[in-house]
Parts: structure tokens; sequence; C-alpha cells
């Protein structure tokens, strides 16, 4: 079963932690010094927040599958959205390594598609072309054309833009 995805970026990490646990009547299933993730059931979604520096608000929407079979999926029914999609498999991000795809709604919203491989130590894996807090990983409605889109994915490539 796919799961709905939610990552914000927060000013305070420390007192939104505090927030959402008591929203969600649960504590985080992830907690690191930049972000904190949620896997709940009811709703089933993968809520996550982090302080690494991006404007605080929504980052960007998506949907976490269980099988790389459901991810392939997804990115077909993306193509037929008529959105570009930007493929980024072996993503190191949020402390996960994924299989991902990324692609921009109508009015510019960041979706993400992936699917879950295991876990990663850090927040992205990072070469010497990435900003060095990681906000120049993944694809950003700031960078407007196929090609920015593109090399914005593979800023971190193999490993990742973040999530």
């Amino acid at each position: 079963m796919n799961r709905f995805h939610v990552h914000l970026n927060v000013a305070d990490l420390a007192s939104s932690i505090r927030f959402y646990t008591e929203l969600f009547a649960a504590q985080p299933s992830v907690v690191k010094d930049d972000y904190a993730k949620w896997m709940l059931d009811d709703p089933r979604v993968n809520f996550a927040i982090s302080n690494t520096g991006r404007a605080p608000g929504v980052d960007h929407l998506g949907i976490q599958v269980e099988r790389a079979d459901d991810l392939s999926e997804l990115g077909r029914r993306l193509d037929a959205a008529g959105g570009e999609v930007v493929p980024e498999p072996g993503a190191i991000c949020c402390y996960a390594n994924s299989d991902k795809m990324w692609t921009h709604d109508p009015q510019g919203t960041r979706w993400e598609t992936f699917h879950t491989l295991g876990d990663a130590t850090s927040y992205y894996a990072a070469d010497a072309s990435c900003g060095a807090d990681g906000a120049s990983c993944s694809p950003s409605s700031t960078q407007p054309t196929p090609t920015a889109r593109a090399s914005a994915a593979a800023c971190c490539a193999p490993a990742s833009s973040c999530c």
C-alpha cells in the first residue's frame, strides 16, 4: 500500500517536534539534529520535517511506495500527466537510501515519488558541487528548464536529492 508523503521545512525543529508529536499522538520514528519523521498509519502518511536552511513551509509532497514495480507504475502515470519526470536512482537523503522520481505539478509544487531501499547514516550524500547544506540537491521550482532540473537531480548523483 502506498503512503502519502509531506515534507516541511521548519524554523525551530525542537518546538516543531513537540507540536507534531502532540498533534499525531505519536513519537517520531526518526529524530536527528536536523530532521524528524513520523510514519503514521492513521492517517497513512510519511510526515517529515527538517531544519536545513531552507525557508519554512511546504518543501514538497510525494508518494512512498512499497515495491519497485509500484514506483515504475507511478513514473508511467507522471509521464501521462504531462510533467517532466526526473529519475534519481540510489538517492541518499533524509537518512534513507531510495530510488526516486521528481516532477512539478502545474502550479510548480515539487512532487517526489520514491521506494525506500534502506537506512543511510547521513541526511544527504553530497559531492563538491552540492550546497554545503544540501539545499541545492533536489529539483526546485526556481530551476525552470528541463536541463536545470535534470542537473539538479544529478547534483548529488548517484546519491541524492533531499527528501
